[in-house]
């Protein structure tokens, strides 16, 4: 063999390393998945979204909460067992609205418990699917956020704050359109936030949170500490199994495209 034929040999090998490595990384992830499924007798899924690197161009793309996620998560709840629990990680700085809002009323509507596992940070779009949850594993310096709904790069809050602090011949018709818009997204996100908390919180707390989640108190990226979560109310604790955190080390920063939702793609029943 010539000295040509090494070099391509060596081509091919290193062309090959990076998809080799891919494919290591998944089959460790899909075992700890099943081991922690056996373990705990339940359906796990989980919804990661890290910021990721385009191939040719090398852009940064920003995952977040999309439909497809919503579909891909209504259909591995709709394959599990009525009866069966679920475990769902999540990593996500949220997204849109109406697909956490679809992926939160599946999580109530099911039967079986289901536990929200946030390793790291589950913010906006993130925390309204926590919320459907029978309770929340928190990592002690892991985060949620604020769901206040946003229109565009504008807080809701803010644009109704706007309008109300000024005279109506200093507001454009598009301000004021804006406004009617924002009013509304503020009702609806705070009805949804009190009917995904109805069975698991008195009516009283579930105003209260409902409220403070959605009304402007604080930025849309203010981090909800485990404490302070503690201290509004929510149904958290921090006992997070270290397998939870082996898998978030299976998710490393991605350099081409995979799915954000993986799950053990069969049927999932009672033993």
């Amino acid at each position: 063999m010539g000295l040509l034929d090494l070099f391509w040999i060596f081509i091919v090998l290193t062309s090959l390393q990076p998809v080799i490595n891919q494919r290591m990384v998944e089959s460790a992830r899909k075992k700890l998945i099943a081991k922690i499924e056996q373990r705990r007798n339940s359906r796990v899924i989980l919804m990661v979204h890290r910021q990721e690197t385009m191939s040719i161009l090398g852009f940064p793309v920003y995952r977040y909460i999309d439909i497809n996620d919503s579909e891909e998560v209504i259909r591995a709840i709709h394959m599990t067992d009525p009866s069966v629990p679920l475990d769902i990680i999540l990593h996500t700085p949220g997204g849109l609205v109406l697909a956490s809002l679809q992926i939160a009323r599946a999580i109530k509507r099911h039967k079986g418990k289901v536990t929200v596992y946030v390793p790291h940070h589950a913010m906006s779009g993130g925390t309204l699917i926590a919320l459907a949850a029978d309770e929340i594993v928190m990592a002690r310096d892991a985060v949620l956020g604020p769901v206040d709904p946003q229109l565009g790069e504008y807080p809701a809050v803010s644009v109704v704050k706007v309008v109300r602090e000024k005279s109506r011949d200093e507001i454009d018709d598009k301000t004021l359109i804006l406004a009617d818009v924002a009013e509304k997204a503020i009702k609806q996100t705070k009805d949804a936030v009190k009917e995904l908390l109805s069975d698991n919180y008195p009516e009283e707390l579930a105003e209260n949170l409902a409220t403070l989640l959605t009304e402007g108190k604080w930025t849309h990226d203010y981090p909800i500490t485990f404490e302070m979560a503690q201290e509004l109310g929510l149904r958290v604790r921090d006992d997070m199994d270290k397998e939870f955190h082996q898998l978030m080390s299976l998710y490393p920063q991605p350099v081409r495209h995979r799915a954000s939702v993986e799950y053990l793609p069969f049927p999932k029943l009672r033993k």
